[in-house]
C-alpha cells in the first residue's frame, strides 16, 4: 500500500469519486450533493489522499478546513469527505490507513477536531469510525437535517 497526497481533481481521485457517487446512488437513491471543489483540499485549506495497491488506485479520502462560520461546525474542525475503498480492496486495512493519515495531517495543520457525515445505509463506515474513536456529534453541513444522516466527530491531538 502506498498513500499519495494528490489533488481532488487528479484522474485517479476523479475515478474513485465517481465510484463512491455510484455507491451513494445505490444506497440512497442520489449522489452526495454537498458542494465541493478541488480548492477545498489544497493545503493549507485541506488535503486529499489516494491509496494505491501497486499501480491501482483503491482508496481515497480528504479533509477540508471548516470553522464556526458554517452552521454546525466549530472553529478548528477538519471535515472528512469522500472516504472510499473499492469493493475488491475492502477488509485489507486501506480505510484505516487513509483515516489515520487524514487525522495526522489535519492535526499537524492545527485542526483540533475531525468531523464527518455518513449515513445509516453505510453500517460498515459507521463501525469503522466508531472503532477509531468517533462519537455522535451535533448535525452540521449540507445534510444536517437529513433523516438518514449520521454525524460523528473525534478530538485530534497535535
Amino acid at each position: 500500500m502506498e498513500i499519495r497526497k494528490t489533488r481532488y481533481d487528479h484522474p485517479d481521485a476523479v475515478l474513485l469519486d465517481g465510484m463512491v457517487q455510484q455507491e451513494y446512488t445505490v444506497r440512497y437513491g442520489d449522489m452526495d450533493l454537498t458542494p465541493m471543489a478541488a480548492e477545498h483540499f489544497e493545503p493549507p485549506l485541506g488535503l486529499y489522499l489516494v491509496a494505491y495497491d501497486g499501480d491501482s488506485p483503491v482508496a481515497s479520502g480528504g479533509w477540508r478546513l471548516q470553522d464556526a462560520s458554517e452552521e454546525g461546525f466549530a472553529d478548528g474542525d477538519a471535515e472528512i469527505k469522500r472516504m472510499f475503498v473499492i469493493p475488491e480492496a475492502r477488509g485489507r486495512g486501506f480505510a484505516r490507513a487513509v483515516l489515520a493519515e487524514l487525522e495526522a495531517t489535519a492535526a499537524a495543520a492545527g485542526r483540533t477536531r475531525m468531523v464527518l457525515e455518513t449515513g445509516q445505509m453505510q453500517p460498515e463506515a459507521i463501525a469503522l469510525y466508531e472503532s477509531c474513536g468517533y462519537e455522535s456529534i451535533a448535525p452540521f453541513g449540507y445534510y444536517r437535517d437529513a433523516e438518514l444522516s449520521v454525524h460523528l466527530g473525534k478530538a485530534l491531538r497535535g
